[in-house]
């Protein structure tokens, strides 16, 4: 579920995450979200039941030969996506 958030920036902070946001093919609140995903992955607790139907149904069908740190890969990831 999305619920709106106001965030009040300097007009030329939100000018140029405008920019960078449409220069990597995505929204600005994308972007913010992400970001606050990235900072915040060791707090959230996400449980099946709020992920989407298709990602429940992806859950488990990858097997790894070893024991996968993926919050540590996505957090790697994110970051040099997001170059935070």
């Amino acid at each position: 579920m999305n619920t709106k958030l106001t965030l009040t920036m300097e007009k030329e902070v939100i000018r140029i995450a405008k920019e960078y946001a449409r220069d990597k093919g995505q929204s600005l609140s994308e972007m913010v979200e992400n970001y606050f995903k990235l900072i915040t992955v060791n707090r959230r607790k996400i449980k099946p039941k709020q992920l989407s139907p298709k990602v429940q149904k992806l859950r488990g069908i990858i097997k790894t030969g070893e024991n996968v740190d993926y919050k540590k890969i996505l957090t790697e990831e994110l970051s040099k996506k997001y170059g935070v």
